[in-house]
């Protein structure tokens, strides 16, 4: 699924390309639940409107319309936002899709403008959605009512992140942190290389780390959020082929994919792939030691 630092930078790239594009019309390919808005309001509040600003929350777009509306939109695991016009944009899940003819079998929502340019949705498993909505009620969707802070707003401390993680004293860290009410979209990728750089274990329980152990938790997430967002994210546009191998972040992850490998700290000691709360965890076994 898209991360953080993967749905910031299809938001820039929108950001450069959508605000004051005008919306002929939207086409809808075999799949209703991707674009799950009744004809009146797309004739309304969609058709003939100007796209003002491109917006995001957590893992969720916003591209905002003159009529007061917005299009949300949720990538999950394999969703595609892709501009076609005199300039191009392509971001999201890795494959040919981002760099082939459109539309394809992948594609689920086509919106076309008055230039000539479109903004294709792919989603090869149909899980993403694309939803027209009022602008100002997007903040009481259950979703944007319980995720926690942005990471990387200026306004959010670590003893932000200290203070939630803390509600869930008797779970193992990396769920917890994983968890969108504790701090927005982190996923797989950045759990585990912000865990390896503060030194946690992922299987330890939060109760067991400390305050100063968190707040370098948070730090080091940070560091490698931008870091990654800097580098176009972990699905980085300009390097995607039919193979769907990945760009430049993967390139110097320090444990994700990596298992088998040298670590970087301890050249003697391979990284280590292994389970916690059923997801693919990746950790070096003498830097992160289980604290009981």
């Amino acid at each position: 699924m898209p991360e953080l630092p993967e749905v910031e930078t299809v938001r820039r790239g929108l950001a450069d390309l959508l605000p004051g594009q005008a919306v002929v019309r939207a086409t809808v390919f075999d799949s209703p639940k991707s674009f799950p808005n009744s004809p009146t309001d797309v004739q309304q509040f969609l058709y003939g409107a100007h796209v003002t600003a491109v917006r995001r929350r957590a893992k969720v777009l916003m591209i905002d319309l003159d009529t007061r509306y917005s299009l949300v939109i949720h990538l999950k695991m394999t969703g595609q936002l892709i501009f076609r016009g005199a300039n191009s944009f392509a971001g999201g899940h890795p494959s040919d899709s981002l760099i082939g003819d459109l539309p394809d079998r992948s594609t689920r929502v086509q919106v076309d403008f008055t230039d000539g340019s479109r903004l294709f949705f792919n989603d090869q498993r149909k899980f993403g959605w694309m939803k027209l909505m009022p602008t100002d009620e997007i903040e009481n969707l259950p979703f944007m009512q319980k995720v926690g802070p942005e990471p990387l707003d200026k306004k959010t401390e670590a003893g932000d992140f200290i203070k939630r993680i803390r509600r869930r004293q008797n779970s193992m860290i990396k769920p917890a942190f994983l968890d969108q009410s504790v701090i927005a979209g982190v996923g797989n990728i950045y759990a585990d290389e912000a865990l390896w750089a503060a030194k946690i274990h992922p299987q330890t329980r939060v109760k067991n780390v400390s305050d100063d152990q968190l707040e370098d938790l948070f730090n080091e997430l940070r560091q490698i959020l931008q870091l990654s967002i800097d580098q176009g994210g972990s699905t980085d546009k300009n390097y995607v082929d039919a193979e769907g191998r990945r760009g430049n972040y993967l390139s110097f992850a320090h444990v994700f994919r990596r298992e088998g490998q040298p670590c970087h700290r301890h050249p003697d000691q391979e990284i280590v792939k292994m389970k916690v709360s059923g997801r693919g965890t990746h950790i070096c076994p003498v830097c992160q030691v289980e604290a009981k």
